[in-house]
């Protein structure tokens, strides 16, 4: 059998041309959006199958070629995801798509399946990362340098924590917006600020113990969906 070498596609390409899904992310679809916010774009594509057999593999993720755009690469996303990555499993749940072809809108069809328990340890564990840095701040300067990252500490909490009482991951922060864009203003004290976080890292904590989400994502589920897409890329149906 002559196999046919499968010329490379720039990184470029493969985001414009591939690209089965992709949603805005950050401030605007948080709820939290100022007149000063950006537009976060986020997406996936799928590098075609005879990309992957050569020594040379397509990326797993790709900044640009717009502004505040990145994407990753349909196999790095899912790994992520059942990973419990924050970011990734948000981009998912977000209520800003602006793009889901076939495959793109079964990817948003088995979003249930990425979710699990694990949440409680990537939210609270990147939030905790955080509070490492404010502590830092307010060692040497008595209050953290930057309040936004306070107010999306604040927001991710909340989420992880909603998440895991509800099984259900909303993005919004509805009611809260205005608390929390107190927060960036640098309205709010620091040790009220550091209270907040205190609360929801607990109430997190006793949501994980009584959640409705399974202990581990569906894993099986997942592949078989990535496998399927693969073999269709490849012209094996």
């Amino acid at each position: 059998m002559v196999v046919t070498r499968v010329k490379p596609l720039t990184p470029v390409a493969l985001v414009t041309d591939h690209t089965v899904y992709a949603c805005v992310m950050g401030s605007r679809a948080f709820g939290l959006a100022t007149e000063s916010s950006d537009t976060d774009r986020r997406g996936v594509y799928v590098a075609p199958t005879p990309l992957f057999w050569g020594f040379d593999k397509p990326p797993p993720h790709v900044e640009g070629p717009a502004e505040e755009q990145f994407s990753w690469e349909l196999e790095r996303f899912c790994e992520l995801a059942l990973r419990g990555n924050p970011n990734i499993l948000e981009c998912l749940h977000s209520p800003l798509v602006e793009h889901a072809d076939d495959t793109g809108r079964e990817l948003l069809a088995l979003r249930e399946a990425f979710l699990s328990r694990r949440v409680h340890e990537t939210y609270a564990g990147y939030a905790a990362g955080q509070r490492r840095k404010f502590a830092a701040d307010v060692r040497a300067h008595g209050t953290p340098r930057r309040w936004k990252p306070v107010m999306h500490a604040l927001r991710l909490l909340m989420c992880g924590r909603d998440l895991l009482r509800t099984g259900s991951l909303v993005l919004d922060v509805g009611d809260m917006r205005e608390p929390l864009l107190a927060v960036r203003r640098g309205e709010v004290p620091w040790p009220e600020a550091e209270a907040w976080l205190d609360r929801l890292t607990e109430e997190a904590g006793e949501a994980a113990r009584t959640s409705p989400l399974p202990e581990e994502p569906d894993h099986a589920r997942v592949e078989d969906f990535l496998i399927r897409i693969r073999r269709a890329s490849a012209g094996a149906g």
